[in-house]
């Protein structure tokens, strides 16, 4: 039997990530996603050991600032969100997934990424890894860069939505 060209086509794609927390550059990826397949999941990662130290949100807090960011950006429609808590290829074959969307700031990103890429593909060759440049207006964002910020008291508001500056503030007591 032979394949025709729609059964080659992804229309359920995973973006991954910690999300810790999540900023105008994971949205950007998101909402570029959703103009590649009718479904997009995004996976909050546990990450429990993240940099040796674990997240400074828990993982209910990370999925309730994703969903609510995504509210406030309007880009929830057509978007799950749902815990990772073990292979992201066990994730993707779980839900139905063929595909698995990152975005990428630099060069570092790229070498770290394309690693985890050729485990998945040695692990899972049925899900795809799609890489997606940052776009120039977000491409200097990092979840770490904000925290940092926000830590000292800055504001984030231009980095992250308006919930997620919120939730930072309260965390490390700014007013």
């Amino acid at each position: 039997m032979t394949k025709t060209m729609t059964e080659d086509i992804i229309s359920h794609l995973v973006v991954p990530g910690t999300f810790d927390p999540v900023t105008f550059g994971h949205l950007d990826v998101i909402r570029r996603t959703k103009r590649m397949a009718a479904r997009v999941t995004v996976a909050v990662a546990a990450s429990v050991h993240k940099n040796g130290t674990g997240t400074v949100f828990t993982l209910d807090e990370r999925i309730e600032m994703l969903r609510e960011a995504l509210r406030e950006e309007a880009i929830d429609t057509g978007v799950e969100v749902c815990a990772l808590d073990g292979l992201l290829v066990d994730f993707c074959h779980e839900h139905g997934a063929g595909g698995v969307v990152k975005g990428l700031r630099a060069t570092t990103d790229f070498e770290y990424e394309l690693q985890q890429a050729n485990l998945n593909a040695h692990l899972a060759p049925d899900i795809e890894s799609i890489f997606v440049m940052s776009s120039p207006a977000v491409g200097y964002i990092s979840s770490s860069v904000v925290r940092e910020l926000a830590q000292f008291g800055s504001d984030v508001h231009l980095l992250v939505p308006h919930s997620v500056a919120l939730k930072l503030y309260e965390r490390f007591g700014k007013d």
